[in-house]
């Protein structure tokens, strides 16, 4: 289950500026070198490195539901991205699979099996209820099942305080903890669906800042020192002055426990994804945090829009969401960017290239977890394919024919009549 918004219908606002006033003007180039050279030309604060081996840029790829599996995370990191997060994996759900994480058998949360090497460093992030569960989940997450199923359900589900829960597990040596798929947990307290069964979830745990407190101590207190915790949040519950106070609560004591980060979107829960993000406010939190890491999310659409965030709010970095699906290009453009060059769009064959490539990544996904991998990958690759249209001089003719794709036939059929150069 995951919580970020991937279409542009009624429960999303089409792609549009973030509100910041005075930084409407901000040219992306300057603001970009500007980045880079700072850090002692590092370009990034190496406090991010530091705690994620790999993490070289400021921004990274975030989960988006129904799309972020391996295969496009692997295609976004061929492209620059240095750092991706699995979709909001609910901690029931990680706690119910069979044989564990490694082996893909996690039912509705498959798509977020680690890539292999070509997929680090990997963020996984994790969704629930109770303090428990979430750092047993977390747990099975870091070490991709190599206990036995019921070892993790016996550690959420006894009747304990958190604190024993940490008492009882036997955690594995450092060289053992060097070779997890993962580099650090993401906690959401993001994600703005309704309540399920009354029990608060994601973003709704910003309205109740002592449970979403004991949440991120049980999820810190289950992992071993060397595995970063990290937070996505988004900057209220809603605009009233309790729960402003809530966030700042939540926000403080994330930091206060070891916590690495906090991602901070520019709406808040009651906003779902309607309406422009606060670029404005999210400037607020830094100025009154300058000491903390802090990345920023929201209305990212293009490359230059990840510099003129850091420049407007003078955040850490940025998490790129919507604006990646079917663009992994924006990962290249902002390092070009960074290198002092004009980004550029990608050919017809370039694009062609990352098509081909995507479609036999998602296949070599798919081959392991269904019955029929073709006929699945052909289905779910049809929202790639409409996004991918929106690079090519005829959008809408190509985004017409990715709708009636069902196989591989059909895929190559599409790239054969509108992929061709010359």
């Amino acid at each position: 289950m995951s919580c970020q918004s991937n279409n542009q219908g009624n429960n999303a606002t089409k792609p549009a500026p973030g509100i910041a006033p005075g930084g409407e003007d901000l040219d992306p180039r300057a603001c970009a070198e500007a980045v880079a050279r700072a850090h002692d030309g590092l370009g990034v604060d190496p406090r991010i490195p530091g705690a994620i081996a790999g993490f070289d840029a400021p921004f990274y790829q975030a989960g988006l539901a129904g799309y972020s599996d391996a295969a496009m995370r692997i295609i976004a990191r061929r492209h620059g991205c240095p750092a991706c997060v699995t979709e909001a994996l609910l901690d029931r759900t990680l706690l119910a699979g069979g044989r564990g994480f490694a082996k893909a058998d996690l039912g509705e949360i498959h798509n977020n099996v680690p890539g292999g090497e070509e997929d680090s460093p990997l963020v996984g992030q994790i969704m629930g209820s109770e303090p428990a569960e979430m750092a047993a989940g977390a747990l099975k997450m870091i070490e991709q099942g190599k206990r036995k199923a019921h070892e993790y359900r016996d550690l959420a589900y006894v009747d304990v305080t958190h604190h024993v829960v940490r008492e009882k597990i036997d955690l594995a040596d450092d060289d053992q903890q060097e070779t997890t798929a993962f580099g650090a947990i993401d906690v959401n307290l993001a994600c703005p669906v309704k309540k399920i069964a009354k029990k608060a979830r994601g973003g709704h745990w910003l309205a109740e800042p002592a449970g979403a407190i004991r949440i991120l101590e049980a999820v810190r207190e289950a992992l071993p020192a060397s595995i970063p915790v990290t937070v996505k949040m988004r900057r209220s519950f809603d605009d009233t002055p309790e729960m402003i106070e809530n966030f700042w609560k939540i926000f403080d004591a994330a930091y206060d426990m070891g916590c690495s980060w906090v991602t901070v979107h520019g709406r808040t829960v009651e906003q779902k994804y309607i309406g422009p993000s606060r670029w404005d406010l999210l400037k607020e939190i830094r100025d009154a945090r300058p000491e903390r890491v802090i990345f920023g999310s929201g209305d990212i659409w293009e490359a230059g829009d990840i510099f003129r965030m850091i420049a407007y709010t003078g955040l850490s970095g940025v998490s790129v969401a919507r604006g990646c699906i079917g663009n992994p290009w924006i990962f290249r453009q902002a390092r070009q960017l960074m290198a002092g060059e004009a980004p550029r769009e990608p050919t017809i064959a370039e694009q062609r290239n990352v098509l081909e490539d995507h479609f036999r990544l998602a296949m070599s996904v798919n081959s392991t977890l269904v019955r029929n991998p073709e006929q699945h990958t052909g289905k779910t690759m049809r929202k790639f394919g409409i996004r991918f249209a929106q690079h090519h001089p005829k959008s809408e003719d190509v985004r017409l024919r990715m709708i009636a794709v069902s196989s591989l036939d059909d895929w190559h059929a599409v790239l054969d009549e509108f992929y061709r150069e010359g």
